[in-house]
């Protein structure tokens, strides 16, 4: 499993299609969240080890190291994209698929999560600003202290992620009582929501890997 690090340069390179041909699916993961205790974390890395148990490859991104301003269009207008967008935009363009660990914020997604699918959205020269999410394929996740687990916030999610292009997997998981759900090592304590997320990073693992080829 990769793991990003603070100003990282290595993974934002982009991988040509001769390098991808039988290579592993390369899945871009991350959770909505930039706090150190956060429930989605421990999904985000949870489902990376799974992802690499699935055969694919995973690299863990943290929001913490890609800040971006809040989108304003006369920002964009004047000074064109921000510095750390383009990086973003070339880290989800190098990656076959991605899995977010969404949290609920009033029964829809975080800020910081929507500010940034908004600014990888935007357009960078000739490039639309829908290609980082072109043919890329998305297995969506959320934990909450609550029963429901997150799950309405991944509604929304999931039409913001169509809206854009990318093909969004009707597999997901919803992790509820999140405060006692992760064992010690990291996984998740009940074996039945352990299987559902290998299950859905499987399924990942595999759309993406037909879906690149």
């Amino acid at each position: 499993m990769n793991n990003t690090t603070r100003n990282s340069k290595s993974l934002a390179v982009v991988r040509d299609s001769s390098e991808l041909d039988g290579a592993k699916a390369r899945i871009l993961v991350f959770a909505g969240s930039t706090r150190e205790a956060s429930f989605n974390r421990k999904l985000a890395i949870a489902a990376a080890r799974a992802i690499e148990e699935a055969g694919g490859e995973a690299t863990l991104m943290d929001l913490r190291d890609h800040p971006l301003p809040l989108y304003d269009g006369d920002l964009e207008a004047s000074a064109g994209l921000p510095l750390g967008v383009r990086p973003l935009k070339e880290l989800f363009k190098s990656h076959d698929g991605l899995f977010i660990a969404s949290p609920e914020y009033n029964g829809s997604m975080s800020a910081v999560l929507k500010n940034t699918l908004d600014w990888v959205s935007r357009p960078a020269g000739d490039e639309a600003g829908t290609v980082p999410y072109a043919n890329k394929t998305v297995a969506l996740g959320a934990a909450s202290p609550g029963a429901l687990g997150g799950l309405r916030g991944l509604v929304h999610l999931r039409a913001v992620l169509q809206s854009v292009g990318a093909l969004v997997l009707s597999e997901q998981i919803a992790v509820g009582n999140a405060a006692s759900a992760f064992t010690a090592e990291g996984g998740l304590a009940d074996e039945r929501m352990q299987q559902m997320l290998r299950r859905t990073v499987a399924r990942l693992v595999d759309v993406a890997s037909r879906l690149r080829d």
